[in-house]
């Protein structure tokens, strides 16, 4: 009985934070200075890159990445409720964010209209949490292999 209701108060947490992830999303365009937005929501293989503030972008791409990072390593720790797995999300996070920051903005200073796409799909990847969706299963099925060799 007892483990039932903690499994229900897991349950709320990771919604409680999956509607954070959404809020911050939905509100994209108030919380985050981010040119791009519009750029990308308009018919941007045809048009010319907005000017931008680009430490300003880069202080709220990575405010936006540390806050998406934050929920979404809670829902990892909530759902295994494994330091290790914890420890290693967080290494995960980090490379991840040194990665696509240092493309990001090769991209943004060298950019040419065939490398638009690229640009696209490493800010989704800095300003979405893609990378919780991955990181979920693949844990999921480790655990899964781990409890099936004891």
């Amino acid at each position: 009985m007892e483990k039932r209701i903690k499994r229900r108060y897991r349950i709320v947490e990771i919604g409680i934070l999956t509607l954070l992830l959404a809020a911050i999303r939905f509100f994209e365009q108030d919380l985050f200075y981010d040119p791009l937005i519009v750029f990308f929501k308009s018919d941007y293989l045809l048009g010319i890159i907005p000017p931008m503030d680009m430490a300003k972008l880069m202080i709220n791409l990575s405010l936006r990445y540390s806050l998406n990072s934050i929920i979404s390593l809670a829902i990892i720790y909530i759902c295994f409720r494994d330091l290790g797995i914890l420890k290693f999300s967080i290494l995960l996070y980090a490379a991840l964010y040194i990665m696509a920051t240092s493309v990001f903005i090769f991209l943004v200073l060298n950019i040419e209209r065939e490398h638009y796409l690229a640009l696209f799909y490493v800010r989704r990847f800095l300003i979405h949490p893609l990378f919780l969706l991955i990181l979920l299963p693949a844990f999921y099925y480790y655990r899964l292999m781990s409890y099936g060799k004891t």
